[in-house]
């Protein structure tokens, strides 16, 4: 007979870890944050012109969410930078005074390594944020955060991507001289949204059989409609389309009918306000809409998942994405496969 202890069972890693993000989320309050507040002192003396985020996969999702804060925060330009005119084309752009923030759960990636090395030596201030303050992304950049989530083993990124965006919010609040006290309430809020996973494997029901999934959001959830589908089709490898509803607007929505679901993450604030009209056309074309959001707005669709009330906008993504990694996690369960370890995928992929 096989011992308890060594079976595997699908799933068992992944739960472990999202259980942990309360926790991740307060030791970054009490460890990590003062180590924030320093470094972000020092780079506002330097008084960088712009602002340009380098990362892949799930942490470029959380580099979008870090140029949102920059542009409403900070009020300073922010880009994405493409590491393919560096690494493959051999650019060499006027980085100085700008500030070049790399994301990167690993820090192992040959092509965010080397464009990072490319930036400092074309004048930048370089920041890397990373799970592994020993790895060669943090050898090479001037600055390292360490998002301190501790070893995180399951492929899809749970934890990592919770600790990033804190990280990355308490950076953009040193770097203008912020308080931070939107942050103080979220491994609370975390831990309040996670023991609700029974709500979310109802909704698995929803797409346990579905084709395709379309996930939209404006402002500060956009970034978190995109990881959402990240998750998802790494996790249940259902197609998920993630669109701006804007973009949505624009196209793609002639592809939504009666049978296509439809996830709509609402922010309690003007991204929420800007994507009203986005969902009235939804509505009005018969679209199976669940809403992640405020209960008056799950109220109005075919289903969905409340999220806490009164939460300032800038981090409610911090929360958003937790109902969506439990739906990723139990549409995989559903699916008979294992969340673990999705087919050919490695937890440090090295693209050049």
């Amino acid at each position: 007979m096989s011992d308890p202890q060594t079976v595997s069972v699908p799933g068992r890693i992944m739960a472990a870890e999202m259980a942990e993000q309360p926790a991740v989320l307060q030791r970054i309050l009490d460890e990590g944050a003062p180590k924030i507040r320093e470094i972000a002192a020092e780079i506002a003396t330097r008084n960088p012109r712009f602002v340009l985020l380098t990362a892949r996969g799930t942490s470029d999702n959380a580099a979008l969410y870090a140029k949102y804060l920059v542009e409403i925060l900070l009020g300073k330009p922010a880009g994405l930078t493409s590491m393919s005119t560096t690494t493959a084309y051999g650019a060499k752009p006027d980085l100085t005074d700008v500030l070049v923030i790399t994301v990167s759960q690993s820090g192992g990636s040959p092509d965010l390594v080397a464009s990072t090395k490319a930036a400092r030596e074309a004048g930048a201030v370089t920041l890397a944020v990373t799970n592994n303050s020993s790895s060669p992304l943090a050898e090479v950049s001037e600055f390292h955060i360490d998002v301190l989530a501790g070893p995180e083993k399951a492929l899809p990124a749970t934890k990592t991507y919770t600790a990033e965006l804190l990280a990355l919010y308490l950076l953009i609040e040193g770097l203008r001289g912020g308080d931070a006290s939107a942050a103080k309430e979220l491994p609370a809020l975390a831990a309040g949204v996670l023991v609700r996973q029974a709500e979310v494997k109802a909704l698995a029901e929803r797409y346990r059989f579905a084709q395709r999934l379309v996930i939209t959001s404006r402002g500060y959830g956009y970034p978190t409609a995109r990881e959402a589908a990240l998750k998802l089709m790494e996790t249940t490898y259902i197609p998920a389309s993630p669109f701006s509803g804007a973009d949505l607007l624009h196209g793609p929505l002639a592809m939504v009918d009666n049978v296509s679901p439809v996830i709509a993450i609402v922010p309690d604030g003007k991204g929420g306000e800007a994507l009203q009209p986005v969902l009235d056309r939804l509505r009005g074309r018969g679209a199976d809409l669940v809403v992640i959001g405020q209960q008056a707005q799950v109220d109005a669709a075919s289903a969905g998942f409340a999220l806490p009330a009164g939460v300032p906008e800038e981090v409610q993504p911090i929360l958003e994405i937790l109902p969506l990694q439990l739906l990723a996690y139990e549409v995989t369960i559903a699916r008979g496969q294992d969340p673990d370890a999705p087919r050919a995928l490695a937890k440090v992929t090295e693209t050049r």
